[in-house]
């Protein structure tokens, strides 16, 4: 049945495509996180693999929610790892060692870029676009990614 939600279809692809994005974005830190769970080594092990559980989780939560975004606006998520691959904005990999400071930078901007990413549609979505709705629920999600942010950033203090 056709999606019929007030705002047109042109407008609900330009969304939809912005939103694929973010979702690959999510998908890449999603697996950068639990990378950083996975191999962390050193003094601070213990802590630090529950850390990154914790992010993880909240990641797996987030990505969830921007595909089901993209859903009820009409459109299908990108759900490849090709597909993601190509739209993501962070790179997959990086020279670090397996340690908590080199995790913590790394995860720490691709959170900073995602934040960028979103803050930068805010107001697109709702003045451009005419969808109030994912301006509104983009707006949730930064803030939750300044939050994670905020707990990483908190390491190197």
């Amino acid at each position: 049945m056709k999606t019929n939600i007030g705002i047109s279809e042109k407008n609900r692809k330009a969304v939809s495509d912005q939103l694929g994005k973010l979702l690959a974005d999510e998908f890449v830190l999603y697996t950068k996180t639990r990378n950083a769970h996975w191999n962390i080594e050193g003094p601070d092990f213990h802590a630090m693999h529950i850390f990154f559980e914790g992010q993880y989780q909240q990641l797996d939560e987030v990505m969830d929610s921007v595909a089901e975004r993209i859903r009820k606006i009409g459109h299908y998520a990108p759900a490849t790892l090709a597909q993601l691959l190509q739209l993501t904005h962070l790179t997959e990999q990086s020279d670090r060692k397996n340690d908590s400071q080199g995790f913590l930078k790394e995860l720490l901007e691709d959170h900073e870029s995602i934040i960028e990413f979103i803050r930068g549609n805010i107001n697109p979505f709702d003045e451009e676009f005419k969808d109030a709705g994912t301006s509104d629920f983009i707006t949730g999600l930064m803030q939750t990614h300044e939050e994670m942010a905020w707990m990483i950033r908190a390491h190197f203090r």
